[in-house]
């Protein structure tokens, strides 16, 4: 069951990062267009809105990636000292302490959605409606939780940690 799950989780967190990466590429388009227009005197018009939410799908969509992968911030300071147990609880208990975390972000950010609709807020120049990217960013919150919550599961009950199997494949 746990590999049918890890299986789709994976599948979605590929697709989040070719979002993120899609993002990025977004973005390095729209600041180079910036850039060339105002050497001459013609700078895109709504760059900044354009580049601030770019910004939130390209951290966000890529952090899912970030925990599967282990590229988060790890000290690893005691772990040579701490019994092999210890260190399990410890990767077990911060695995899921950082699926509280992004549970939390998506629950705000979704509650900030709500409010951007009520108010139809939207960017300063363009008028993009906001809700669009916080939908955007709630479900990469929401699936970095998932995926945060799954390998918690992993470790508890099978002692696998696929942070050192995603290089591998």
């Amino acid at each position: 069951m746990l590999n049918s799950l890890r299986t789709v989780a994976d599948g979605l967190i590929r697709l989040s990062a070719a979002i993120g990466t899609l993002a990025l590429l977004a973005e390095v388009g729209v600041i180079l267009v910036d850039v060339i227009g105002r050497a001459f005197g013609h700078p895109l018009f709504g760059s900044q809105d354009l580049i601030t939410m770019i910004l939130v799908m390209l951290v966000f969509g890529g952090m899912a990636l970030c925990d599967r992968s282990g590229g988060h911030i790890a000290v690893d300071l005691f772990q040579k000292s701490f019994p092999p147990l210890l260190n399990r609880i410890i990767d077990v208990l911060s695995a899921l302490l950082g699926a509280v975390i992004f549970a939390f972000i998506a629950w705000a950010i979704w509650e900030s959605a709500k409010l951007s609709v009520m108010l139809n807020l939207s960017t300063n120049l363009l008028r993009l409606p906001k809700v669009w990217f916080q939908w955007g960013l709630c479900g990469f919150a929401v699936l970095t939780a998932l995926g945060m919550l799954l390998r918690t599961l992993e470790l508890a009950i099978s002692g696998r940690d696929v942070r050192t199997e995603w290089n591998n494949t």
